[in-house]
């Protein structure tokens, strides 16, 4: 008999095939494939807690292959110094990882807020052909709107 999670993953799944959305299938896939095979007591633990430090690590490193190779040096750092777009690059850069640290302080205090940015994140992942490395910007948002509502909640009563 197949667990609620194996069914709500199945779900995903088909979601994922409907959508052509590739990264979302292989996530599930592996999930299965570790579930199914009983490896789960020792990995999804892992997963958990290290998963997004370890996509961090690997979405930095695509980031930085540019300047290992080459392609990218201090002579381009000093032109998009002269751009306007690359100063608003520079700024969005620093407000989003702002943004996110906010994120993981609120999904350690608040840890049930999880579920609704997974939904979320499948949601623009599947339908909307967005890509998953929303969780963290996610809770950084609700972070901050949650900061917001509270400021003004606090100046109407």
């Amino acid at each position: 008999m197949l667990s609620q999670g194996s069914w709500f993953l199945l779900l995903l799944m088909a979601i994922a095939i409907v959508a052509k959305n590739q990264s979302l299938l292989i996530a599930v896939v592996i999930l299965l494939v570790i579930k199914w095979t009983q490896l789960g007591d020792k990995l999804f633990p892992l997963l958990q807690t290290k998963g997004i430090h370890l996509g961090v690590l690997i979405i930095t490193i695509a980031v930085l292959t540019p300047i290992a190779t080459g392609e990218i040096g201090f002579k381009q750092l000093i032109e998009a110094t002269k751009s306007l777009y690359a100063w608003i690059a520079l700024g969005s850069g620093i407000a989003v990882a702002l943004i996110a640290a906010s994120g993981l302080d609120l999904l350690k205090q608040d840890p049930h807020i999880t579920t609704a940015l997974v939904l979320g994140t499948i949601i623009a992942v599947s339908v909307f052909h967005g890509v998953a490395v929303g969780p963290l910007i996610g809770a950084g948002i609700a972070y901050l709107t949650m900061r917001v509502i509270q400021f003004f909640a606090q100046w109407g009563g």
